[in-house]
This record gives C-alpha cells, sequence and structure tokens, in this order.
C-alpha cells in the first residue's frame, strides 16, 4: 500500500512536537496557600528524579530545580515520544516576614511541597494596653470639736 508524503505536514508535526516539549520543560505548575502560621506551596514536577531535586534561597529568591533524564532504552522504535525532558527551573521572589531558613521540603507522587513558616516577628499578635492608675480618693473626715 503505498502512502503519501507530505514534507509540510511532516515538517508540521516535528514542529508542533519540539514546541510542545519546549513549553512542557519550561513550566513547572504551583499552588500556593496559606494555612495558619504558614504557606504550603505544591510544585508539580512529575518523573523528575528525586536526587536531582534542589531548593535554595539566596537573599529573597527561591529557586527549585528538578531533572528529568531520558529513557534510553536500546534497538526499540519510537511511536510517540513526548514527555518532555531536561532541566525544570523556576524562581520566586518571596517578601520578607518568612523563615526561609526553616523551610520544610518532601516529594512524595511526583509533587514537591515546600512548608514556609511566618517569621515570628511577623506573626500578628495583641498588644496589651495598661491603663493607667485610678485616682485616689479623698475621703471627708469628719470636723473636730473646736475648743
Amino acid at each position: 500500500m503505498a502512502t503519501r508524503f507530505d514534507p509540510f505536514r511532516e515538517m508540521d508535526r516535528v514542529l508542533a512536537q519540539v514546541m510542545a516539549s519546549d513549553r512542557a520543560s519550561a513550566t513547572m505548575p504551583m499552588d500556593l496557600y496559606r494555612d495558619g502560621d504558614h504557606y504550603v506551596l505544591h510544585v508539580d514536577l512529575p518523573g523528575a528524579d528525586p536526587g536531582t531535586i534542589d531548593v535554595n534561597v539566596d537573599d529573597r529568591t527561591l529557586t527549585i530545580r528538578a531533572q528529568r533524564t531520558p529513557r534510553t532504552e536500546s534497538d526499540v522504535q519510537w511511536l510517540a515520544k513526548e514527555r518532555a525532558v531536561g532541566t525544570y527551573a523556576r524562581q520566586l521572589t518571596v517578601g520578607r516576614g518568612l523563615a526561609l531558613d526553616r523551610i520544610n521540603a518532601t516529594y512524595d507522587d511526583g509533587v514537591l511541597t515546600l512548608t514556609i513558616p511566618v517569621a515570628e516577628e511577623a506573626k500578628p499578635r495583641r498588644i496589651e494596653v495598661q491603663h493607667g492608675t485610678a485616682p485616689t480618693s479623698i475621703e471627708a473626715s469628719e470636723p473636730t470639736p473646736a475648743g
């Protein structure tokens, strides 16, 4: 059976595959929320090699890096290869008031979770207002008889 080869369609398919791969490797979807006195950041890193995950803080910049290595099966004919490989990286500028030296990181089921505590000095606190001393009362005394 003869098949018709369309070089433009093939070039479009290859270009779309390359562009999709670049977009997928450049993105790192995340969720961020505050839960009481800490922030929680969930970052999707599906298929990342756990040993390549690197989280670091430099001043107010939080950097997350991870890598997915390509599969290297020999003697196979790929029919589709759409999963992105390479290095994922994302940088976030964080505000003041966070205890960046106490970040906790876990990686489970392809999701990196960072728990970032709020610094003690940034936590809301109640300030008690002191009341001044009440004026002393002066009682009238009984007049003394003149004598």
